[in-house]
């Protein structure tokens, strides 16, 4: 710890509220469908008409739909890719919305992201506990011999699989603890993980990331830093559940805990 890590989680806390509440932020999301669920390519509430069509959705328009490609007014046939930059540059748009083609597990889906969201005006911040250095303690990563996925619930009723790549071990309330990790493209890890706070005090589940650790597996595990999943600020999102092990039996009073 550095006796700047207060100032640094204070910014780290302003820039979550800025993110989420954006324009295109988690907030703004008001819609998730499935093309498997619209075999006729008809999406509620959305015009135009979308086919999945194996590593592409078909995207017809009209005239009269209204819908833009790339900025400009589109009309006739396209082959979409999923969006993989920021949800502002999705390639399709209606008016101000955003419309964002994703792919989970072979299941294309369309997503709607509103700067006009209810959920956007109603905002009034994120709940979390002011920093304490005694919730950032070491953590040792282990990778496991190979990948594994397991399949977990997600938060739209949906079982998928969630690809983990070995276990952090920490020290917390007078033991050592351990959570399954994936590990990003960045080497930085990612948890999703429940403690005895979880439903009462703070939301369900929450997710941490920690540093990409060295050489050793040594890495900083800042509870300070658990934050609110997607889900929290909208219902349209598919977070993963934690998977099995990763219901700590202490209370983790750090971090976010819930909408303001």
């Amino acid at each position: 710890m550095t006796t700047d890590a207060p100032d640094e989680w204070k910014q780290w806390h302003e820039q979550r509220e800025a993110a989420v509440s954006a324009p295109y932020g988690p907030l703004a999301l008001t819609a998730t469908h499935w093309t498997a669920d619209y075999p006729e390519g008809r999406l509620p509430d959305i015009p135009g008409r979308w086919v999945a069509d194996g590593d592409t959705v078909v995207l017809t328009a009209a005239e009269v739909d209204g819908l833009a490609l790339d900025g400009r007014p589109f009309t006739g046939v396209v082959r979409l890719t999923a969006d993989s930059g920021p949800e502002a540059g999705a390639r399709v748009a209606l008016g101000e919305k955003r419309l964002v083609v994703l792919i989970r597990e072979g299941v294309w889906g369309v997503r709607v992201y509103d700067p006009a969201a209810e959920a956007r005006r109603a905002f009034r911040g994120i709940t979390a506990t002011p920093y304490d250095p005694r919730w950032s303690v070491p953590g040792r990563f282990t990778p496991y011999d190979t990948p594994r996925t397991v399949r977990v619930g997600n938060a739209d009723g949906r079982e998928r699989g969630l690809a983990l790549s070995g276990e952090l071990a920490f020290p917390l309330a007078g033991h050592e603890r351990t959570l399954q990790v994936a590990r990003q493209g960045d080497g930085r890890l990612w948890a999703v993980f429940a403690d005895a706070t979880s439903g009462d005090t703070s939301f369900r589940f929450r997710f941490l990331h920690t540093p990409a650790p060295d050489a050793d597996g040594r890495t900083v595990v800042d509870l300070n830093r658990a934050q609110l999943p997607p889900c929290a600020f909208a219902d349209h999102f598919v977070c993963p559940f934690p998977p099995p092990g990763n219901l700590l039996d202490a209370a983790v009073e750090a971090g976010e805990r819930g909408l303001g």
